[in-house]
């Protein structure tokens, strides 16, 4: 719903909302323009007396002085050729310039205010602010459940680089919006008189004083006691009523002051709702809050660009929920498949399960999860492909699967399946598809296959449950799923190290030229990759539709693309790579991977890696060029044979990028795994993880879960454990 009404309005203010935010952003500069020019008063500050001593001295028919909320000094008088404005500094009175408000700000304030269309136009104005308001709070609150939670908000954001540029623009840009839109909406409820603005009450014009010569301008009491930076203005006596007096008024108020005492009389203070109204009024203006204005019209200018990448993230999820080829009806079908997805990527994984069963001869029925029918007559079997939305919420597709369930009766009579999609490093990993899944078994459904998970959906790990599959139906059944992949660049090889052939474990670090593109390709994003250690290079075998992807060692900046390949037995693409000498080439690609990688700032990262897995390690100290503690765990089976990047590491110990090290090596007398390496480290990694370390696993699946189970241990006397870390994102992995 949430997401329905953010497109919906998106999509119907576009026009108007596009006027209202560029005309704000233009407007929300001038104040800065403004204060650019005025003229500062010295340091020691001059009060309204002097200043208006000094510009009767000069111009001494003056009838007004005004001071801006720019800072700039104006004095109204009767010129020669008719009422005058000049610009005076404010130190001497001299006139620096001619005052005359900018036609072209008076033209972009009234469209602003109502499109040039009079109450209907600021009703309009009024509703766009609404709108946009609407929009920020509803954008703020998906892009906290997708981030996993309110208390995640600010984490480092996940997904395509167009996801990442409207999240993190979006929060960026909110608190800005929130501002801009509720002042905007107290000051078009003001014009329209539905809420007051706290005008104060006019003080009464004095009674007559005692007559007399006037006090010169600079021993006037009142007026010396006011200084410059409160004054709004000052009105001159009418030099031909000697009854008439000064008019003031400060920020704090306004009254009038006697020429011949030099007394304050009548005085009014401002009320308090004028007080908020003129700080509402200086907030959304910035008038008098030139930096608030300057970040409110920043923030402004972020509307577009949100724009244009939210209307490409609809239309990429609108390209992904596109009709399934030959999708059978529900009454007919004998597979029914159900899909729960928040933006598109599970409905990819559904076509190729349903082409396959088509492919095998089934009838197949796909639908969204919201959309499950009371019964199936010709089912034999159901597949649940559903997603995790956030903090283990249901996906768009299926937010109200859970309620709908109820509608239906007793358990069906074929069996059903769960597959999950996620991300690991969420703390509730697939938490919706296990909610599914205990929710059917309650009811009593009967289960095909136990509850599987797909982690950042990998196509080999469906395809290994396309097996399991295969095996409950007792028919042959490949699940080889293509993803869209992006434009695959040709890396050239440039060098390797070949490492592990002596312990029966060919290993190599391979590293690739990057392409060389023009200026205007990189403009155009089809320029050289953009990465950073811990993202995947994706290769493609040729011949092949299905990527293999690899953690990459190296980022953009360091001028090459660098991987860490062990050799496996009827390994495709590693038997490829493993066979690639200098000046060979392969098309690969780059999948960001923005949930791997060490947290912005200083507090120490714990890096525990085994064989291969040291790939994105090493690539995160080679670019500590900060020297932030860096504390390496390392495993491996013989120091002499497949001791990766050892001539490296030593470097970076050498220069500090490395603190420390911490090998151990299976193979060798006194061997053992880095479980053990740890378990003899204990106290020290309570210190650092006590002192906030957050720490980076990278290996095998089976070393992954030694490494929990052996911290799980070692945190229990500081009251932690990897779960713990790892909602507060100090505990990542990335495993295979």
């Amino acid at each position: 719903m949430l997401r329905w009404l953010h497109k919906v309005l998106a999509l119907s203010v576009v026009v108007p909302l596009m006027a209202l935010v560029i005309s704000g952003s233009v407007l929300s500069g001038m104040p800065a323009l403004e204060r650019a020019g005025a003229i500062s008063p010295p340091a020691d500050g001059i009060s309204v007396a002097e200043l208006a001593a000094r510009t009767v001295a000069t111009h001494p028919g003056v009838e007004q002085i005004k001071r801006l909320p720019s800072g700039k000094v104006v004095a109204f008088h009767a010129g020669t050729d008719g009422p005058a404005a000049i610009v005076v500094d404010p130190s001497s009175g001299q006139a620096v310039s001619n005052h005359a408000p900018s036609t072209f700000e008076r033209w972009m304030t009234n469209f602003h205010r109502s499109f040039f269309l009079g109450d209907g136009g600021r009703m309009a104005a009024g509703a766009a602010a609404l709108a946009l308001l609407v929009l920020t709070l509803s954008g703020v609150q998906m892009t906290a459940r997708r981030m996993g939670g309110w208390a995640r908000l600010l984490d480092r954001s996940r997904g395509g680089a167009m996801e990442r540029l409207h999240a993190d623009l979006g929060r960026l840009a909110a608190l800005g919006l929130i501002v801009s839109t509720l002042t905007a909406l107290v000051l078009s409820l003001t014009t329209f008189g539905l809420i007051p603005e706290g005008q104060s009450q006019a003080p009464a014009y004095p009674k007559m004083m005692q007559g007399g010569p006037a006090r010169p301008m600079a021993e006037i009491d009142a007026l010396r006691g006011v200084d410059l930076s409160q004054l709004r203005e000052l009105t001159f006596p009418n030099p031909a009523d000697p009854t008439d007096f000064f008019r003031l008024t400060t920020a704090t108020g306004e009254g009038y002051v006697d020429p011949v005492s030099g007394a304050l009389l009548a005085w009014q203070d401002h009320t308090v709702g004028r007080q908020i109204y003129e700080l509402i009024y200086m907030m959304h203006t910035g008038r008098g809050l030139w930096w608030v204005g300057v970040l409110l019209g920043l923030s402004a200018l972020a509307v577009p660009v949100l724009g244009v990448s939210g209307t490409a993230l609809w239309w990429k999820r609108r390209r992904a929920h596109a009709p399934i080829v030959a999708n059978v009806p529900a009454k007919v079908a004998d597979t029914v498949i159900l899909v729960g997805s928040e933006g598109g990527s599970t409905w990819g994984f559904a076509r190729t399960l349903h082409a396959a069963l088509t492919a095998n001869g089934h009838k197949v029925h796909a639908v969204a999860m919201d959309h499950i029918a009371p019964s199936y007559p010709a089912a034999q079997r159901m597949f649940l492909l559903t997603a995790t939305h956030g903090d283990g919420a249901a996906p768009a597709s299926a937010s109200v699967f859970l309620e709908r369930l109820d509608g239906i009766g007793a358990p069906p009579p074929f069996p059903f399946a769960v597959l999950g999609f996620g991300d690991r490093q969420f703390p509730q990993f697939c938490r919706f598809a296990r909610d599914v899944d205990a929710a059917l078994t309650q009811r009593g459904w009967r289960s095909l296959l136990p509850l599987e998970t797909i982690d950042r959906q990998s196509p080999q790990e469906f395809a290994r449950w396309g097996k399991s599959l295969s095996a409950a139906l007792g028919e042959d059944l490949v699940l080889a799923h293509a993803p869209e992949r992006p434009r695959t660049h040709a890396l050239t090889l440039i060098d390797r190290i070949d490492y592990g052939t002596e312990v029966q474990a060919p290993t190599c670090v391979l590293r690739f030229a990057l392409p060389k593109s023009s200026l205007f390709a990189r403009l155009m994003s089809r320029g050289r990759p953009r990465f950073s250690p811990g993202d995947l290079l994706a290769i493609v075998p040729p011949g092949e539709t299905l990527p293999r992807y690899y953690s990459l060692a190296s980022a953009a900046r360091d001028g090459f693309a660098e991987i860490c390949v062990r050799k496996h037995p009827g390994g495709l693409c590693s038997s490829l790579l493993h066979g690639l000498r200098p000046g060979d080439r392969v098309e690969a690609f780059v999948k960001a991977n923005p949930s791997f990688r060490p947290a912005p700032g200083r507090k120490p990262v714990i890096l525990i890696g085994a064989g291969t897995g040291i790939g994105p390690l090493a690539g995160f100290i080679r670019a500590n060029r900060g020297r932030r503690a860096m504390h390496l765990y390392f495993g491996g089976r013989d120091p002499e044979s497949d001791f990766l990047y050892r001539r490296e590491i030593q470097g970076w110990l050498d220069d500090r990028r490395l603190t420390s090290l911490s090998t151990v090596f299976s193979r060798v007398s006194g061997g053992g795994y880095v479980q053990d390496r740890l378990r003899a480290d204990a106290e020290r990694l309570r210190t650092l993880v006590g002192a906030g370390a957050q720490v980076l696993v990278c290996g095998g699946r089976e070393m992954a879960a030694g490494v929990r189970e052996t911290l799980d241990e070692l945190l229990v006397p500081a009251g932690l454990t990897p779960g713990l870390l790892k909602n507060e994102g100090r505990y990542l992995e990335d495993v295979y």
